[in-house]
């Protein structure tokens, strides 16, 4: 397999603010608590073994085992469960929704690079455990995000009408979607298998959440991946108490907006809400809203005074639900974690929740963009070679690289520099006579020479525009294997399903990845199957 790669920061696709954080920008530094090198995962793991105590393992212990009752898994992944008891054990965790199918193939590239980098550790520090969690969100509501994939430029969704948290789903109506995944699919092996998972994952199980664990375990479990839903009333039960504090002193609105001036300059990816919970039942996660003394869930008749809700607390934790703002709060307090991994859109929003963690006495935790990847064939590889494109060629806009190509490939000099500098010293010469004679005369020279230049300029595109007619095939073929690459102009990451993938190359697909992603270098990985 050969493979290639190009840096986040040259890629294009990674925001001003990941692209600064990466580059470890010291006006960000307040923003997070220690950078994601090897050396400083020690220090990590040595103050949150200082802060995590052995209540809470148990807890945890107990509830994972509870969750995955009636999930058949591997000794390993058992194993991981039962080392959270020891304070030599921590976690490197990622999240994702339940997308259908896992969504976008990033969902694979988020789960490898948490399994990689626990191997990492492990390696530097052999003395220590440590366990990668992919963490379920059971609990968004948000089901037009998560219920599709894309299977070679096709959109298979599973449409119906639904309410309240994802996670607890009925999986009625996938058995329609299989039939309609089961003719793209056709036939051979893999096709056998791709059926026989989906099956398995959505026909077999009641909700989504137990799908969901199904499917990520059936992928994962010999690696030791943990699978939990927080989704838990025993795991919000340790929760309880930052829930109370934010339900009565909102000390999180306070917190992320002061954070938020300081990143004025940048695009904010979420805004707090004076109270970031929502109150969730089987069909319902609303937000709760605090007015004129009383707690309202909002679009409902629910209303709760201030001994009420925290009565409903003690009462039900598992009803109060953390939003994007404070899941990460949520996560922290649970797991002995000591890093997520995420996307650049997370990564964001997590640089804004620091001074929310440091007044709740939280360890922020180490944050890691994710390995990205484009996944080529060897045939796209030989299509670009003899078109003498380099790969980091193609990240760049298409209308860009087919500018860029034209003019690397032409004998003309597009750059008419030259000739406007010639044309601006021959109009300086105008000038000085323009300076001696009447004002009119003087505009009229200036209004000459923005005509001039601007004739120039229009020559440019003109002859760039002539070359890329002459040049039309070569392009068109640069510009199908761009499409090709990058769907829609985008990120093949974001778009296509594993199983395209699958169908193709089976389970080496995953073995090449668990082989090249190295989740410490920021290197958009090109890999070619």
């Amino acid at each position: 397999m050969d493979i290639d790669c190009i840096s986040y920061q040259k890629s294009g696709y990674f925001s001003k603010l990941i692209v600064e954080y990466l580059d470890e920008n010291p006006a960000l530094q307040s923003l997070y608590h220690r950078s994601p090198k090897l050396e400083n995962f020690l220090l990590q793991l040595e103050e949150k073994q200082k802060n995590f105590p052995f209540e809470k393992r148990e807890i945890l212990v107990n509830s994972l085992q509870k969750q995955y009752r009636s999930t058949k898994t591997s000794e390993f992944t058992k194993s991981n469960i039962q080392l959270l008891k020891s304070d030599k054990t921590f976690t490197i965790t990622t999240g994702h929704q339940l997308n259908l199918f896992s969504g976008p193939l990033y969902f694979l590239y988020k789960i490898i690079s948490t399994i990689n980098l626990c191997k990492q550790l492990k390696s530097a520090y052999p003395s220590y455990n440590f366990v990668p969690i992919y963490w379920m969100a059971t609990e968004d509501h948000d089901f037009e995000e998560i219920n599709h994939f894309v299977f070679k430029g096709k959109k298979i969704s599973w449409n119906k009408e639904t309410s309240g948290p994802v996670g607890r789903l009925s999986t009625n109506g996938l058995d329609k979607v299989f039939e309609v995944f089961e003719k793209e699919l056709g036939i051979g092996n893999n096709a056998e298998y791709l059926k026989d998972l989906f099956q398995k994952t959505y026909l077999e199980h009641d909700n989504l959440t137990n799908a969901t664990r199904f499917f990520a375990n059936e992928l994962f479990q010999n690696e030791g991946l943990v699978i939990l839903d927080g989704d838990d009333i025993n795991l919000k039960k340790i929760f309880a108490p930052y829930v109370e504090r934010e339900l009565m002193e909102q000390v999180s609105f306070q917190k992320v907006n002061e954070t938020a001036k300081l990143l004025a300059s940048y695009n904010i990816q979420v805004n707090p809400r004076e109270i970031n919970l929502f109150y969730i039942k089987d069909n319902l996660r609303e937000r709760i809203v605090f007015e004129n003394n009383f707690y309202f869930v909002n679009n409902t008749e629910l209303r709760f005074t201030k001994d009420e809700i925290l009565e409903e607390l003690e009462n039900h934790p598992e009803r109060f639900s953390p939003n994007v703002i404070l899941r990460p709060l949520y996560q922290e307090v649970i797991l002995p974690n000591l890093c997520y991994i995420g996307g650049g859109g997370e990564i964001a929003y997590w640089l804004e929740l620091k001074s929310n963690f440091e007044a709740n006495a939280v360890l922020f935790p180490i944050l890691l963009v994710r390995n990205s990847v484009l996944l080529t064939t060897k045939k796209q590889i030989e299509k670009a070679q003899k078109l003498n494109l380099k790969m980091a060629d193609l990240f760049q806009k298409q209308n860009e690289l087919l500018n860029n190509k034209t003019k690397e490939i032409s004998n003309f000099d597009f750059d008419f520099s030259a000739q406007k500098e010639f044309l601006k010293q021959q109009f300086e010469n105008l000038y000085s006579i323009a300076e001696q004679t009447d004002i009119s005369f003087k505009n009229a020279v200036k209004a000459q020479e923005i005509k001039q230049i601007k004739g120039l300029d229009n020559l440019e595109k003109r002859l760039l525009k002539a070359e890329k007619r002459k040049l039309a095939e070569k392009l068109r073929r640069m510009k199908q294997i761009q499409d090709e690459l990058f769907p829609n102009q985008g990120l093949q990451e974001r778009k296509n399903n594993f199983s395209e993938f699958y169908l193709e190359f089976g389970n080496e697909l995953i073995i090449k990845l668990f082989k090249e992603l190295d989740p410490l270098k920021n290197q958009f990985s090109i890999i070619t199957l």
